[in-house]
């Protein structure tokens, strides 16, 4: 490996040791990038590498708020705000108990990547809180809320910082967060949050953005290999939350035949397809258990989940879409996987192939689409929610569709571009973190040292 990347992977490996997603994330993308790296020796001239690595701030604060029991609870709130090289701060909160300064460094870390390839001026960041919502009240849930933005609204605004939603922030939590930034500013800046309701300021297609995203990306991927379609192929989808649902709504209307989704409990399998409509009701309305499933269709089966692989991946599949969370396909599972005949893995939430899982799919010939190209469309389109704020405007839901079908075309395009360009056939997760990678090196060299 090129000498300048060896020193900073490992100068950054000793300065973030408790951190192992932060540094998944890290040596993911730099060790992809030699090609590069060896053509542009003014890059470590610049510390290039050194300061993409290292986040421009971090805020870390603590959240009180008082329970149905009238109990303080205290929670612990992150914003790491990574790069501003391209444009404002963007990216969203998750509120999870798995939260901690690891993942939302490698989050925060993987935006900038992502939303570079946009096409769109936002930097990267992201934030959240070790808050669980599952089981809260509404009015827990916005307790936590307002308190969680009585902190967040110094660090944050339409032109220096724009939140949106993740993994346990829906359209609840982003009102709640809204109503409190609203309440303490004195005033309607419609653009420092995406995710909002239709009826005050959202975007048409932002809901369904990500998991269509995804399937606009796998359709270009497919069809540049060999012209393939989704059309009839067979396709299991981890996780049952917005990006899942939303995958299969789409990878449906393309005419493939979605046979399994996910919780964190277990998976259903239905041989004669998944009924979308019973998903959408049990997990965003009900918000229960995919094992409910079953009461409607008691020839579906359920495969309680036993351990840390999930039994979703043991099914005969031609297209797995990960859209759970990291690092939840393990070597094990991609070798099932493979064993079972899989032709492509689209990642649908952030980073959930380890590197030696998204190593070992591209040995065995498996196309790849990374999730930082292929789930870009949820941030593609909460930029263009920005865009209407500023315009005080509101589009169809087929225009903002149509955007955003094209920026994944784009995306799929440069990832594709700069893999050809350094002879990586199709290795499309180093084409999107090369591709991804010139467009802020240049910004960073154009800006000087700051």
């Amino acid at each position: 490996m090129n000498e300048y990347l060896q020193r900073v992977l490992k100068n950054t490996r000793e300065k973030n040791i408790n951190e192992p997603e932060y540094l998944q994330a890290v040596e993911e993308v730099l060790t992809s990038l030699e090609p590069v790296i060896n053509c542009h020796h003014e890059f470590e001239e610049a510390a290039v590498l050194e300061r993409m690595v290292e986040p421009e701030r971090i805020i870390t604060f603590r959240v009180p708020w008082i329970n149905d029991e009238g109990k303080t609870v205290v929670n612990r709130g992150y914003r790491v705000q990574f790069s501003s090289l391209i444009g404002p701060y963007k990216g969203g909160l998750r509120f999870d108990k798995s939260v901690n300064q690891s993942i939302m460094k490698f989050l925060g870390f993987e935006q900038i990547f992502k939303n570079a390839l946009t096409g769109l001026p936002i930097g990267g960041g992201k934030g959240g809180s070790d808050f669980d919502p599952k089981g809260k009240s509404d009015r827990e849930v916005m307790h936590f809320c307002q308190s969680f933005m009585t902190e967040l609204q110094r660090h944050i605004g339409q032109d220096i910082d724009v939140p949106a939603g993740d993994i346990g922030v829906g359209a609840r939590e982003v009102g709640y967060l809204f109503g409190q930034y609203k309440r303490i500013k004195n005033g309607y800046e419609g653009g420092v949050i995406t995710g909002k309701g239709l009826s005050y300021g959202g975007s048409l297609a932002r809901t369904e953005a990500t998991g269509y995203g995804l399937i606009y990306f796998m359709r270009e991927m497919l069809e540049a290999n060999a012209h393939q379609s989704l059309k009839g192929k067979t396709v299991t989808i981890s996780g049952s939350g917005n990006v899942a649902i939303y995958a299969c709504e789409k990878a449906q209307a393309y005419g493939a035949n979605v046979v399994a989704m996910s919780d964190s409990a277990g998976c259903i399998y239905d041989k004669n397809g998944i009924d979308i409509a019973l998903i959408k009701q049990i997990k965003e309305v009900e918000r229960g258990r995919i094992k409910e499933y079953l009461k409607k269709h008691p020839d579906a089966k359920y495969i309680e989940r036993t351990d840390d692989n999930s039994p979703i991946w043991t099914i005969k599949t031609d297209i797995a879409l990960p859209c759970a969370t990291q690092n939840e396909v393990s070597l094990d599972s991609a070798k099932k996987l493979v064993e079972n005949g899989v032709i492509a893995i689209g990642e649908g939430a952030n980073m959930p192939c380890p590197k030696e899982v998204t190593e070992y799919f591209l040995e065995k010939g498996v196309l790849v689409a990374p999730a930082k190209a292929a789930n870009a469309g949820g941030v593609a389109t909460s930029a263009i929610e920005m865009s209407q704020n500023s315009m005080r405007y509101y589009m169809t839901f087929e225009e903002v569709d149509k955007k955003l079908d094209d920026i994944m075309v784009n995306i799929f395009k440069s990832c594709r571009e700069a893999a050809e360009k350094y002879n990586l056939g199709n290795n499309y997760v180093a084409g999107a973190n090369i591709a991804s990678f010139t467009k802020l090196s240049e910004a960073m060299l154009a800006q000087g040292i700051v």
